[in-house]
């Protein structure tokens, strides 16, 4: 992720799950990232995140017929341009994120 953004990251903000405890926080910090928890028991603070998740298991994982043999990793690439790229978003007034970036990057 921190190749593909033309941006520092500044901070990241996760929930309390395992995957993000010691070991990833402090990789963060290696990298000069900042990392702060959202208070236990309260997942409306991540609405954004949860959001997502529920886009990428409507729009994607849904959708992927996992039979056979399947390039997971090609897919998920595919996804991600299209997610990024061309599939507009409500929360961005029609735009799709790449015109929102490039909009708050040229001003």
């Amino acid at each position: 992720m921190i190749e593909k953004i033309p941006f520092r990251i500044h901070t990241i903000r996760t929930d309390n799950g395992h995957e993000f405890q010691a070991k990833f926080h402090w990789h963060l910090s290696d990298l000069g990232i900042n990392h702060v928890y959202i208070k236990p028991g309260t997942p409306r603070l991540n609405g954004k995140v949860e959001r997502s998740h529920l886009t990428d298991q409507q729009e994607f994982y849904q959708l992927i017929d996992c039979k056979g043999d399947v390039d997971l990793a090609l897919k998920l690439s595919e996804w991600e341009a299209f997610y990024n790229f061309m599939r507009p978003h409500a929360a961005l007034g029609g735009e799709t994120p790449y015109e929102r970036l490039r909009q708050k990057l040229t001003t």
